[in-house]
């Protein structure tokens, strides 16, 4: 009984999903001068135009 009860809610969350776009990878780089000196930056996420998912290093 659980199996079926898992493939019903995996077929349900993987339906949900099918008519979004998909995922687009982001980045960027950079470098800050300050009077504490250089400070790198950088970040990596990705977005699919409604939902962002980010982080900062």
């Amino acid at each position: 009984m659980r199996i079926v009860i898992a493939l019903i809610t995996l077929s349900i969350v993987a339906a949900c999903g099918a008519d979004d776009p998909p995922f687009r990878p982001t980045g960027n780089v950079g470098v800050s001068v300050g009077p504490n000196g250089v400070t790198p930056n950088v970040g990596v996420g990705a977005t699919n135009g409604t939902f962002n998912v980010g982080l900062s290093l």
